[in-house]
Order: structure tokens, then C-alpha cells, then sequence
């Protein structure tokens, strides 16, 4: 989780009305300050390097370089940054790059400020936000757009394990999970619980995309028992 009395922010946005509001916003919170702002993607590059954000809430559709752009750019570098794409409307493949150029949060620009700050803490906390899709559909597209990487043989998951992330990258529920196999809620969290421990992921999102990238599903299954 992220630990310190104030989270430093970089805005990146060609419009400045936009980055006044939004810097107005954050600011009203004690525990955030804008540390640098940007007009545009080879701006919001340079500012990260020298004002050494915490947080980067980055405009997708920026001139001379777009927020994909400046992803790229920044991936190479060497100070990371923990960085939220914000988009008017953005794709899935779009999301998909995103995710794999190092963004941890996608948010539209029509959410309320509310949701803005959830989807700020969440990624802090070091998970993933993405607005408004859900893992199945997500999913789906991941498996179309990402390179895998190598599989891993099961990575110490039980069958009923590896039953439970299977259902979770098709979008189902806990409930979902329980009635398909009989179990109780409750139960179907525990193994969540382990799962997350095995793995060292904290959501369903994170479990789906780890599933993804290292072709979890791929791999043999072990026999019942």
C-alpha cells in the first residue's frame, strides 16, 4: 500500500480550464498537492523527470504526443510513475496498450470527483482501476491483443483453484462461483484469498490479467482431489 503524509501529482492536459479544475479539486484533499503540469505529452515527459511525481493523471489525447506517447516514453526511463490515463472516450485496444506500456488506472473524464478520488486511492494502493469494463470483457480483448509470456506449470494452484480463476476471468461472481460449484460464498472467498496470496495479486483484475499474460489456464490440469 502507499505510505507517506502527501501524495505528489503531475497534470498532463492540453486544456488548461481542465487542469485548473482538476488541480482545485486535488488540492481541496490534505493529502494530495500538484507538483508540475503539462500542455502536452512531450511537456508531461519532461515534468515527470524533473518534478518526480508519485502520481501522473495523464490526458489521453494530447498534441505532439499523445498519452500513449508519453507512456512509451516514460517506461524508459528511470523514475517510474504510477500513472492514470485520463480519456474523453478511449478502446479497448487502447486499454490494452495502456495496461502494457505501465498504466495502472484508466478513468474517463465524464466521472464524478467521487470516483476520481477512489480511482486515485485504489491505484495508490497498488491496484488497478479501469473505468467502466468489466474483467470479462477486458479479458477477452487481452487475450486477442497481449503477448503471452511463457506458461506457468499451474504456479502452485490447486484444481479448484485454478476452476475459481477460470470463472473469474469469464466476469462471474462470487455467487456466480458458488452456485456453479456448490460452495458457499464464503468459501469461494477463502480461495480467492489463497489465490491472491499465491499469486501476489490483490484483484480480480490483477488475477485476470496475470491468468492472461502467463497463460495460467493454459497449463494441465492436476487431477481432483
Amino acid at each position: 500500500m502507499f505510505e507517506g503524509p502527501v501524495v505528489r501529482i503531475g497534470l498532463a492536459d492540453d486544456h488548461p480550464i481542465f487542469r485548473e479544475g482538476l488541480r482545485r479539486l486535488l488540492e481541496a484533499e490534505r493529502d494530495f498537492t500538484v507538483v508540475g503540469e503539462a500542455g502536452d505529452g512531450e511537456e508531461a515527459a519532461a515534468m515527470v523527470h524533473r518534478t518526480r511525481p508519485d502520481l501522473l493523471l495523464l490526458d489521453l489525447a494530447m498534441p505532439r504526443a499523445t498519452g500513449l506517447d508519453t507512456l512509451r516514453a516514460l517506461s524508459t526511463g528511470e523514475h517510474s510513475v504510477r500513472t492514470i490515463l485520463l480519456a474523453a472516450s478511449i478502446t479497448k485496444p487502447e486499454i490494452v496498450t495502456a495496461l502494457q506500456l505501465g498504466a495502472v488506472g484508466v478513468l474517463l473524464k465524464n466521472a464524478t470527483t467521487p470516483l476520481l478520488f477512489k480511482c486515485i486511492r485504489t491505484v495508490l494502493a497498488g491496484q488497478y482501476w479501469i473505468d467502466r469494463e468489466s474483467v470479462a470483457d477486458l479479458v477477452s480483448t487481452l487475450r486477442d491483443a497481449m503477448r503471452p509470456a511463457e506458461a506457468l506449470p499451474r504456479a502452485g494452484l490447486t484444481r479448484r483453484e485454478l476452476d475459481i480463476v477460470r470463472e473469474v476471468t469469464e466476469g462471474a461472481t462470487n455467487k456466480d462461483i458458488a452456485l456453479r460449484f456448490d460452495l458457499s460464498e464464503q468459501t469461494v472467498k477463502n480461495h480467492l484469498s489463497n489465490i491472491f496470496d499465491k499469486l501476489g495479486v490483490s484483484t480480480r483484475l490483477e488475477l485476470a490479467l496475470y491468468a492472461v499474460h502467463h497463460r495460467l489456464l493454459d497449463a494441465p490440469l492436476p487431477p481432483r482431489g
